[in-house]
């Protein structure tokens, strides 16, 4: 039964991570009876097995529902986004396909860091915000406190906020109804021209790609000739639908639903997030704000164990690019690990779970090196300068060339208990950060913003960061600008040639120690070989820290007892002229545990 556009309301859950997303979620579905008790699991949008391992949300979800209030029949289209802030980009798409969010915080741990930046992003949107104060029934609650930091902080009244527990399923019924009375319904209107926004898209090996799509104007059926406005390519509608939860064909969608359209696209590059469909037949229909591409920010180099798997590795990389198109790769080749790709992630946990799931479904075993980030290098070309985006080492510049280098900084915000506040900010201090101000949201509580650049974060900051405050601190940051500094690349050299899967670009008051530090961290990790190794560290041409690895020794002459010494010189001389010949072409083996342990060994 198809409803009028004024009994349609389009809202998503938006929250920090862990608490309480996908669980509200869950009791959503059982009261709208969208799946039934035999369908039913804990976090039932959460189909990835890592993400249910991990209790995390990766990938936005869509479902519509139907719900009866006053003698009439609503349909709900519901978004669960994830929580971490390496995912936010995915969080900015579903609030697009929104006119309404519910903005849940934890009883028990307060408004934290990515809760502030979510409650910006949907204020931003013109959202309208529904509060809700999640695991009342805990013995840990503090519903008083909680209420007033949301007060403090997002300006939330304490009379407006909706006390939950999505465990127990308490007054999610009173929850469903603040949302067909408070979020508006959205604005469109059917016989207008066709304009639908993508605000997802995801590939079936069957199907082709499978888009998303929120409806503004006009109807989308089967049998339509479409057209992405943006990336100018048509297709044929071959199936439209909804998600309850899993997909179901429709008749049709029109003006402000939320649902899917497969048309037989059979590259998701065809597909572009935030693009624009209409009819192919409608001149100058003008193409709705998207959104900004995903800029990748951490980037690594991903090798595979063995030369031979390299295609193998290609294969597995384009599958998983398929359903994330914020993950990026192109071929890279490196003297020391031979051909693999340069990926791009949007974060450390992103970089996580791709390196997961290559192991996982695809059963590919990679050899990853040093994360980093994208700099700036101001260079003088013949009378003239030029400003080059470097995002590896292997790609820096002659020195001579160099006029400045620029690194990425970003605004950290951190919320923290109070008596933690002397080792965070020496924590930040030691990460080269600048203090900006300090904003206590009660007594026991306190958000802290720093000015800092993003290579310094991106790799153990957050472990040290939930170490020193007992897992009671969390943080968020967004990128700020580019940031002259002095930096400098630091070199690896093994066997004297270099290993630019463990060069770095780093601060020059620190270069030395860290050479130092990965020179003898490799020397306890690198076997010995039948010829002598040496380990170095430059900055340029400047050898900082050099190590020897022995070669390994074997008694030519063992076997013989006394007679004339010439024998044994002959021997030894053998033996010299040998390990020099092999010195001269042998190649060092450095295992992937030589990798991680430098990558891993202590940044202080």
């Amino acid at each position: 039964m198809k409803v009028p556009i004024s009994n349609i309301r389009n809202f998503c859950i938006i929250a920090h991570i862990d608490h309480g997303k996908s669980t509200l979620a869950d009791r959503i579905l059982e009261l709208t009876k969208a799946i039934s008790s035999r369908e039913f699991r804990n976090q039932y949008l959460d189909s990835n097995d890592i993400e249910r391992e991990r209790g995390i949300t990766i990938k936005a979800k869509a479902i519509t529902l139907d719900y009866h209030y006053n003698n009439e029949t609503y349909i709900l289209n519901l978004i669960d986004t994830p929580g971490h802030v390496d995912f936010s980009y995915e969080v900015l798409r579903s609030l697009k396909a929104c006119e309404g969010a519910l903005l849940l915080v934890d009883a028990t741990q307060g408004v934290q860091a990515q809760t502030v930046a979510n409650s910006y992003l949907a204020v931003e949107s013109n959202l309208e915000i529904i509060p809700l104060i999640n695991k009342i029934d805990s013995p840990l609650a503090r519903v008083d406190e909680v209420s007033l930091e949301m007060n403090t902080i997002l300006g939330m009244k304490p009379e407006d906020i909706t006390l939950v527990s999505a465990k127990a399923g308490t007054n999610v019924d009173k929850l469903l109804e603040r949302v067909v009375i408070e979020i508006p319904p959205p604005s469109g209107d059917e016989n207008k021209p066709l304009q639908a926004l993508i605000f997802d898209s995801v590939y079936d090996p069957y199907r082709g790609v499978i888009v998303y799509v929120r409806m503004i104007n006009g109807i989308i059926k089967r049998g339509d000739e479409i057209k992405m406005i943006n990336a100018n390519h048509e297709f044929i509608v071959e199936e439209v639908g909804k998600f309850r939860p899993k997909i179901v064909p429709t008749d049709e969608l029109s003006a402000g639903e939320v649902g899917y359209v497969i048309s037989g696209i059979k590259n998701i590059r065809d597909v572009k997030v935030g693009d624009t469909i209409t009819l192919t037949r409608n001149e100058g229909v003008p193409a709705l704000t998207g959104y900004k591409e995903p800029l990748p920010m951490v980037f690594c180099g991903l090798y595979p164990s063995t030369n031979s798997n390299y295609k193998e590795l290609q294969v597995a990389l384009e599958r998983l690019s398929l359903n994330d198109s914020s993950f990026q790769f192109e071929p890279e080749s490196s003297a020391a690990l031979g051909n693999g790709f340069h990926c791009g992630f949007l974060g450390l946990l992103h970089m996580e779970i791709v390196q997961e799931r290559l192991t996982r479904e695809e059963g590919v075993e990679v050899v990853q090196t040093a994360p980093n980030v994208t700099y700036e290098i101001l260079v003088r070309e013949g009378t003239g300068t030029n400003v080059l985006k470097i995002d590896n080492p292997a790609k820096f510049p002659d020195e001579g060339s160099i006029i400045e280098i620029r690194e990425p900084m970003v605004h950290l915000s951190l919320i923290i208990p109070s008596e933690n506040i002397g080792p965070i900010m020496k924590l930040c201090e030691n990460k080269r950060g600048s203090h900006l101000k300090t904003e206590f949201i009660s007594p026991i509580r306190v958000i802290i913003n720093y000015s800092i650049p993003l290579a310094e974060i991106i790799y153990d900051f957050y472990d040290k960061l939930k170490s020193a405050t007992r897992g009671y601190g969390t943080m968020d940051y967004s990128f700020s600008g580019y940031q002259a500094s002095e930096l400098i690349k630091l070199r690896i050299l093994v066997h004297g040639l270099e290993v630019d899967a463990l060069s770095s670009i780093v601060h020059r008051s620190v270069a030395e120690s860290k050479g130092r530090r990965i020179i003898h961290t490799l020397r306890k990790e690198i076997p010995k070989h039948l010829f002598e190794i040496a380990l170095q560290a430059s900055i340029g041409k400047r050898i900082i820290a050099r190590e020897t690895i022995g070669a390994m020794a074997k008694n030519v002459t063992g076997k013989c007892y006394g007679g004339d010494i010439t024998r044994k010189r002959k021997l030894w001389e053998k033996q010299k002229e040998g390990k020099k010949k092999m010195k001269g072409i042998g190649q060092v083996e450095v295992p992937q545990k030589a990798f991680m342990a430098v990558l891993g060994s202590d940044e202080e």
